[in-house]
C-alpha cells in the first residue's frame, strides 16, 4: 500500500519522555519521501512515464533503450518505466516498437531492469496492444498507417470494426477466441516481464489502444458480453488484470494507465473512470491508476495547459481511495511538489521534463532542499553541480 497521507511520515515514531508516541514529520519535501506499494519501496514519488522510443528491431531492446532508461535511473527517478512493450507482433504501434512475445526480447530487457535497480530506482514495465492503432510510421516519419509493402501489416484487430480516423484501415472485430488468445499472449508477456526482473508492471489501457478501444462506446459497438453496457465494456480490462495477476506475484505492484476521459461527447468520461476505479479498489488487484486522457478519437477537444490532467487524478483519489499518478505537462519542481502536498496524487509521472533533463529529479531535490538525494559519486566529485 502507498502512504495515503503524503504529509505524514510512516516510519518515524519514537517514545516521548512521558511514554507517549510522538509522530516526527519527514523533513523532506513530499516529492522526495519514499513510497511503498506492496513489497516495493521507491526512494521518491517521481515516475518516468512510459514513452515510446520507436528504436527496436523485431521488438528487441538495444543500446538506445539501455542508455535512455539507465540515464533516468542515474538521474534520480524513483520509478523508471519502459515504453509500451507489446504482447504480439500485430499489436505494435510501429514496426520499431518493443515486444515481449519471445525469450530473446526478455533476455534483452533483463540487463536493463538490473541496471535500473542497481542505480536505486524501481524498474517498471508497461505492457500493451495497439489494436486498431497498430502498423503506423514513426512520428518523425509522419505517424501514418503503413501498408505491408512499407513494412506494416494488414491484420489490425479491435473491439469493433471501426477505423480510428478517415483514411485509416478498418480493423477486424475480435471474436471471443481472438480475445482469449490476446489474454493468453498478455499472460505470457507478464511471465517474461517477471523473469526479466521488473518490479512493477503497468497495463496500458489509455490513448486509444486496445483496452481503451473496449472501454469507450466510441470504439466499442459490440452486442455481446464485451460490449454495450458499462459492465460489459470494462470486462476486457478486468480479464486482463486477472490473467496478469496469475503470473505477476502478489507482492509486486500492478498499475493501470487509463484515459480518464475521451474529451468527446458520447465517449468515456471521468464519471466512468470513478466508477471503474471504485471497482478496482474493491477488488484489490490494482495498486495505482495512472491518470491520463484522450487518444481514442481525433475529434477530441483537450484543454492543454500545465497540469491539465491533475484534476482527473485528484478526483479518482479523493472519491475512491485508490492511489493515483498525475501526468501531463508537469514541468516544475514546485508544481510537482504541490500535487503531492495537496493530496492530488501519490506519484508524479513525468514525460517531457525527463526527456529534456534526465537529472531533473536531482535538480528538483536541490531546488526543494531535499536531504535524502545525492548525485552519483561519479558525478558529484567533479564539483560542477
Amino acid at each position: 500500500m502507498s502512504d495515503r497521507n503524503p504529509g505524514t511520515a510512516t516510519d518515524s515514531r519514537s517514545g516521548g519522555e512521558d511514554g507517549r508516541r510522538i509522530l516526527r514529520r519527514d523533513p523532506n519535501p513530499h516529492l522526495f519521501r519514499p513510497v511503498r506499494f506492496r513489497s516495493v519501496e521507491a526512494r521518491n514519488r517521481i515516475m518516468l512515464s512510459p514513452m515510446c522510443q520507436y528504436s527496436a528491431t523485431d521488438g528487441v531492446a538495444n543500446d538506445w533503450h539501455r542508455v535512455h532508461l539507465g540515464a533516468r535511473a542515474i538521474g534520480g527517478a524513483g520509478w523508471v518505466f519502459t515504453e509500451a512493450v507489446h504482447t504480439e507482433p500485430r499489436g505494435r504501434i510501429t514496426p520499431f516498437c518493443l515486444g515481449l512475445w519471445n525469450d530473446e526480447q526478455r533476455d534483452a530487457l533483463a540487463p536493463i531492469a538490473a541496471f535500473i535497480r542497481a542505480q536505486g530506482a524501481v524498474p517498471g514495465i508497461q505492457l500493451g496492444h495497439a489494436g486498431r492503432k497498430a502498423s503506423v510510421g514513426r512520428p518523425w516519419e509522419g505517424s501514418r498507417p503503413l501498408t505491408p509493402a512499407e513494412g506494416g501489416w494488414d491484420d489490425q484487430v479491435a473491439a469493433s470494426a471501426l477505423p480510428y480516423a478517415s483514411g485509416w484501415p478498418t480493423p477486424r472485430a475480435m471474436t471471443v477466441d481472438d480475445i482469449q488468445a490476446s489474454l493468453q499472449a498478455l499472460k505470457s508477456a507478464v511471465r517474461r516481464a517477471r523473469e526479466a526482473g521488473f518490479q512493477a508492471l503497468e497495463l496500458h489501457g489509455a490513448h486509444g489502444y486496445l483496452i481503451h478501444q473496449f472501454l469507450s462506446p466510441l470504439s466499442n459497438q459490440r452486442d455481446d458480453a464485451y460490449g454495450g453496457s458499462f459492465d460489459h465494456r470494462v470486462r476486457y480490462l478486468l480479464e486482463s488484470i486477472a490473467v496478469t495477476r496469475e503470473e505477476w506475484p502478489d507482492e509486486l505492484p500492478l498499475f493501470v494507465r487509463l484515459s480518464c476521459t475521451d474529451w468527446v461527447d458520447g465517449g468515456w468520461t471521468d464519471d466512468d473512470t470513478v466508477r471503474l476505479a471504485e471497482r478496482l479498489k474493491a477488488e484489490g488487484q490494482v495498486d495505482l491508476l495512472d491518470c491520463s486522457s484522450g487518444g481514442n478519437d481525433p475529434r477530441q477537444q483537450i484543454p492543454i495547459h500545465p497540469g491539465y490532467q491533475i484534476p482527473l487524478s485528484q478526483r479518482v483519489r479523493s472519491e475512491t481511495g485508490l492511489a493515483t499518478g498525475a501526468v501531463g505537462l508537469i514541468h516544475s519542481p514546485d508544481l510537482a511538489e504541490s500535487v503531492l502536498a495537496n493530496g492530488q496524487a501519490d506519484l508524479v509521472i513525468l514525460g517531457r521534463a525527463l526527456l529534456a533533463d534526465p537529472a531533473w529529479p536531482l535538480r528538483a531535490a536541490a531546488t526543494l532542499k531535499a536531504r535524502n538525494m545525492a548525485w552519483p559519486p561519479q558525478y558529484e566529485r567533479s564539483n560542477i553541480f
